[in-house]
């Protein structure tokens, strides 16, 4: 489900006067991070869209754009990083499925 929400977010960036989808969206994020789950338990997703990327990044599985390799970002995003988090902590429950490309 938090896949198809983070798809759907993306869709809205498209969309003017978005607002009061986004409000739902919102609403169903704070539910699956707050209320799915006991115990101060619960799942959230992060889109890394425009960070820089490098191999020795563990929450991303990247495709690369073009032919360097070198100062990448990320430009695309297929899946977000979801965590599960418990307290202060969090773990990496799905890794984000990225497109990268060399800044110029």
């Amino acid at each position: 489900m938090l896949n198809q929400l983070f798809e759907i977010e993306n869709k809205l960036r498209n969309i003017k006067e978005a607002n009061s989808i986004q409000r739902n969206i919102d609403k169903l994020k704070n539910y699956f991070e707050t209320e799915a789950m006991q115990d101060g338990q619960g799942l959230t997703f992060h889109n890394p869209i425009g960070e820089p990327y490098n191999e020795t990044r563990s929450d991303c599985e990247a495709n690369i754009s073009g032919d360097s390799h070198e100062n990448l970002q990320i430009i695309e995003v297929l899946k977000p990083i979801i965590y599960f988090k418990y307290g202060n902590t969090k773990t990496i429950v799905q890794r984000a499925v990225v497109i990268v490309e060399s800044k110029k």
